[in-house]
């Protein structure tokens, strides 16, 4: 996705749709203060938005003195979107509604390896539309491990699940019928972070995942960065090393190799930590109880990250980074390595960059595809015709009695 303003812009529309969703009517005044944009750009926006229908001026708030201030809500309940989050074993799902709070969700076995996983995962989409209500459905955003052509496109290249090329943007769109976005799985929590999370306040910023894999979400003026061919924030594959651990990707070294969830268990189990069977689970217990080697794994793991992502800092001058990811709840075993590599590896005058650890659960990478639906209806660049056809579901739905 090309970076310029309109695309800030763009981004801005939705939110002050999931605004009104979530919080109800509300003035322009505040709108603009809750979303930290001027009056000016505030009363054109919503001048777009209610020359396509999308909200409605109501009734005059209350005034203690002065001009009423005139009440802005949505025309109608604007629709809902399916976010679809594809990993190697399983698949969730979850229905949002236009303020970007879950509705249903559902998590399902998936085999991302089998010879019939389009037909597998079409089924299970099918299954998870049809348990719902009658309600209109904008689109299907999808978030996957991997690089992607163009969210409007969705040609998926990921080591993680063993696709090369796969089309899966046209498959699900031919199968289900509906508008389908997909997107790399980081790229869409970065976008979620921009219409609901802490990104709302900051044009500039980087999410960053750990757990099953490692991942970043690169905003810049607004927008997330995809580049040459959609494959910007592959921070789990910087090598780290010369000669360390195969990676998923066949490199050796790369930063994923040394700290993904199962490069840690192998660490472990090999130090005899735990034991060969048991998981991420029992190593986190381990350090929970104080075990010394237990300890170290995430220590090291976490000074990996920070040198890592210190580097990062110095060459996209974010404002902010998030932490996420389902390693994030062994965060305190993380930091006493993360904060001093990289703090110390930053120029004097970055060492004081917030960095947010959020809480996690899994259904928040389906939330942050679902943001995908939400954030294109306005983007004809970076969403093509999908896009296009997303925006017109949403305005039929505001048109309709």
């Amino acid at each position: 996705m090309a970076i310029h303003s309109s695309t800030r812009t763009d981004v801005n529309r939705s939110a002050i749709l999931a605004r009104l969703g979530a919080g109800g009517p509300a003035s322009r005044a505040e709108l603009a203060r809750v979303l930290s944009l001027s009056p000016a750009l505030i009363t054109q926006l919503v001048k777009d938005l209610i020359a396509d229908g999308l909200i409605v001026e109501l009734e005059q708030a209350p005034s203690s003195g002065g001009r009423p201030a005139r009440m802005l809500g949505l025309a109608a309940s604007a629709g809902r979107a399916i976010g679809i989050k594809v990993v190697a074993d399983h698949v969730a799902l979850v229905e949002v509604g236009i303020d970007g709070q879950v509705v249903r969700s559902s998590n399902t076995p998936f085999d991302a390896t089998s010879s019939t996983f389009v037909s597998e995962l079409v089924e299970r989409i099918r299954d998870f539309i049809g348990a719902g209500a009658d309600v209109n459905l904008l689109g299907l955003g999808v978030g996957v491990p991997g690089s992607v052509d163009s969210p409007g496109s969705g040609v998926v290249d990921s080591a993680q699940l063993g696709w090369s090329g796969v089309e899966l943007g046209d498959a699900l769109r031919r199968a289900i019928g509906l508008p389908v976005i997909v997107e790399n799985n980081v790229n869409a929590l970065a976008v979620a972070e921009r219409l609901y999370g802490l990104g709302r306040s900051h044009d500039d910023f980087l999410v960053v995942t750990i757990g099953t894999g490692v991942g970043a979400g690169i905003v810049v003026d607004g927008s997330v960065l995809r580049a040459a061919s959609g494959g910007a924030g592959e921070i789990g594959h910087i090598p780290v090393t010369d000669d360390g651990p195969r990676c998923t990707c066949g490199n050796d070294g790369c930063l994923e190799a040394h700290i993904s969830e199962a490069a840690l268990v192998t660490q472990a189990r090999d130090a005899g930590v735990i034991p060969q069977a048991a998981g991420i689970d029992a190593l986190l217990a381990a350090a929970d109880a104080g075990d010394q080697g237990a300890l170290d794994i995430f220590r090291e793991a976490g000074r990996l990250l920070g040198r890592t992502l210190a580097g990062i800092v110095h060459t996209i001058d974010p404002a902010l980074v998030v932490v996420l990811g389902e390693g994030t709840s062994a965060w305190r075993h993380w930091s006493p390595g993360f904060e001093p590599a990289f703090r110390s590896r930053l120029l004097r005058h970055r060492r004081s960059i917030p960095v947010e650890v959020e809480g996690w659960q899994d259904q928040s990478w389906a939330q942050g595809a679902a943001a995908l639906v939400l954030a294109t209806p306005f983007d004809a660049a970076g969403a093509g015709d999908q896009g296009r056809l997303i925006r017109l579901r949403l305005v039929g739905q505001a048109a309709t009695p």
